[in-house]
């Protein structure tokens, strides 16, 4: 395969080409597909949320499910995941619970990291899911630093970073990419190519043909696929994570995808894009393509039961979170340091004694 060429597949109807079809077993597939909606409802759901006022931001990722719950999929117990904030799929397929994803959205107890992060930045250490960071690409650094250390244990471990095309603009990028191939780290480099760097088109980013080309200058494989193909997506990173594993060194992954919706709940994409554009994305909408294939194995009845069966489980995973008690002003002082110091301590007794 060139560097030019696209891995996909499943055809444009649903329909699988069976030399390049990675054969998961049936429920893993229903799966995959139950993840992309729940995804989809989450979206909706957080949408609303924000635009009522009970959430202050929101990254949506419809249109792109496909990317987030394939490389999900592909990642193992004991592997690192360093997610940009649109790949919250990610996180739910490693297993990040969807009531500490709302409770970190509304702030909740519920919230692994307690309130302190704002919306739309989560994470898990017991599944090393490492935090969102809202700069472009700096987690990419942080997911070598991670591979560096795993190689210097002999863990035989995979990382995997994902990010958008606007974070192929940064030193942060390169540096990640150059001491990946120098050191030969095990990291996967997931590049979600949705053309956009918020409203700057990916043609104003690079003078390169391909977002995967650049790994030739790292020492690398660059690989394209079909992002909006789950099985494809599933199939390359796969791939990828088993050689980073096996101690073949990292791969970047170039997904050719697009966000049907804004970049976050503060744009307006209407102002950079045109409606037309869209529809024409719409039409190859990610979760309709895995659901005709899914049919067609005769795995799949009734798509619209599932679709309301998990907008049911988000709303009552809202439910849930905005019941749950607030965090307390307590943990304002808690978990920096091991014994805390004797300023702090009085500064938490004055607040909770109410003189503060």
């Amino acid at each position: 395969m060139t560097d030019a060429d696209i891995l996909s597949v499943l055809r444009p109807d649903g329909t699988v080409d069976p030399l390049l079809d990675p054969g998961l077993p049936d429920p893993e597939l229903l799966s995959l597909y139950r993840h992309m909606v729940l995804l989809r409802a989450i979206d909706e759901k957080a949408v609303a949320l924000q635009r009522s006022g009970r959430i202050g931001f929101f990254v949506p990722s419809t249109g792109q499910e496909a990317c987030s719950i394939g490389a999900g999929h592909a990642v193992r117990e004991g592997d690192w995941i360093f997610p940009a904030y649109r790949d919250h799929g990610v996180g739910l397929m490693r297993g990040y619970p969807l009531a500490a994803l709302i409770g970190q959205m509304v702030g909740r107890t519920t919230d692994t990291t307690r309130g302190r992060q704002m919306p739309n930045h989560w994470c898990d250490r017991s599944i090393r899911l490492v935090s969102v960071s809202s700069p472009v690409a700096t987690q990419l650094p942080h997911a070598v630093g991670a591979a560096y250390a795993a190689k210097v244990r002999g863990e035989r471990v995979a990382v995997l970073a994902t990010f958008g095309d606007g974070g192929t603009s940064t030193g942060d990028f390169h540096a990640a990419m150059n001491f990946t191939g120098v050191f030969r780290l095990p990291v996967v480099f997931f590049c979600e190519n949705n053309r956009y760097a918020i409203s700057h088109p990916i043609e104003r980013q690079t003078a390169t043909g391909t977002l995967s080309g650049k790994a030739a200058a790292y020492g690398l494989p660059g690989v394209r696929v079909d992002g909006n193909d789950v099985l494809a997506v599933r199939k390359v990173v796969g791939v990828a994570m088993g050689r980073a594993r096996a101690g073949e060194g990292g791969t970047l992954i170039e997904a050719l995808t697009y966000r049907l919706g804004p970049h976050s709940t503060s744009d307006d994409p209407t102002v950079y894009r045109s409606e037309a554009e869209v529809a024409a994305w719409r039409a190859k909408d990610p979760i309709r393509r895995f659901a005709a294939f899914l049919r067609g194995r005769g795995l799949l009845a009734d798509p619209a039961a599932e679709e309301a069966g998990a907008k049911e489980i988000v709303r009552g995973a809202v439910e849930a979170a905005e019941g749950a008690p607030p965090v307390p002003p307590s943990s304002l002082f808690e978990d920096v340091y091991a014994e805390i110091p004797w300023h702090l301590a009085e500064q938490r007794d004055s607040l909770l004694s109410g003189k503060g």
